[in-house]
Parts: C-alpha cells; sequence; structure tokens
C-alpha cells in the first residue's frame, strides 16, 4: 500500500465521518421538531378537551362543598334541637314526678287521718281499763 492509498481510505473515512455527523444532526433536529409537534398536540387537546372538563368537574366539587357545608350546619341545628327538647322533656317529667308525689303525699295523709278516726271511732269503746291498784285489788 502506498501513500496514496492510504490518503484515499482517509478522505472517505472522513467523508463517511461528516456525513455520519450530518445524519445524526438531521435525526436530532427531526426529533426535536417531532417533540415540539408532540407538545403543541398535547397542549392544543389539553385547552379543547380537558380544560373543560377540569372546569366542569371543579364546579361540581364546589357544589358539593357547599351541599355538605349546608347538610353539616342542618345536622347541627337537629342535633340542637332535640338536645333542647331532651332538656325540655327531662325537666317536664321532673315537675310532674314532683307535683304526682306531692299529691300523692297528701292523699296518704288525708287517707291516714281517715283511717285514725275511723280507728278511733270503732276503738272507743273497748278501751282497756287501766290497771287496778293494788288498793282497789282488794
Amino acid at each position: 500500500m502506498d501513500l496514496q492509498t492510504t490518503n484515499t481510505a482517509l478522505m472517505i473515512m472522513a467523508v463517511v465521518s461528516v456525513l455520519e455527523a450530518l445524519l445524526l444532526i438531521g435525526i436530532g433536529i427531526g426529533g426535536f421538531m417531532f417533540y415540539r409537534r408532540a407538545m403543541t398536540l398535547v397542549n392544543e387537546l389539553e385547552a379543547r378537551q380537558i380544560a373543560p372538563i377540569r372546569e366542569k368537574v371543579d364546579a361540581i366539587l364546589g357544589d358539593v362543598k357547599a351541599v355538605t357545608a349546608r347538610v353539616n350546619h342542618e345536622a347541627e341545628r337537629v342535633d340542637d334541637s332535640i338536645r333542647g327538647t331532651i332538656h325540655r322533656v327531662d325537666h317536664t317529667a321532673e315537675q310532674v314526678k314532683s307535683t304526682v308525689k306531692d299529691k300523692v303525699n297528701q292523699a296518704a295523709g288525708v287517707v291516714r287521718g281517715v283511717r285514725a278516726a275511723i280507728v278511733s271511732l270503732l276503738h272507743n269503746g273497748d278501751r282497756p281499763k287501766p290497771p287496778a291498784t293494788a288498793a282497789g285489788r282488794l
């Protein structure tokens, strides 16, 4: 192999290397352009399809939060009403119990008095005589 053949081989290798470099640069540019188009398509799809759906979902979530807050408020009101009613029922029951107890005690007192009067009248003549004294026994 002479110097001319070696130079020719080196020149061919240099041209191939330059072509490979140009091919890699072209692939890189092509990949970047594909990426940019894909991102543009994704952004447009998001703007056309996803954004309106997200707005609707956000509106629904806002409504759900409002309804939940209203339900919690109403539940607290019902709970307070029930507590108040139970307190009033307990208070009324205590008053009724006290009133009935007073009336029963009054009636029991009257019954005891009538009983004592009846016993007194029935046994008035049957009073036992006091025991005789020592002088009276003789």
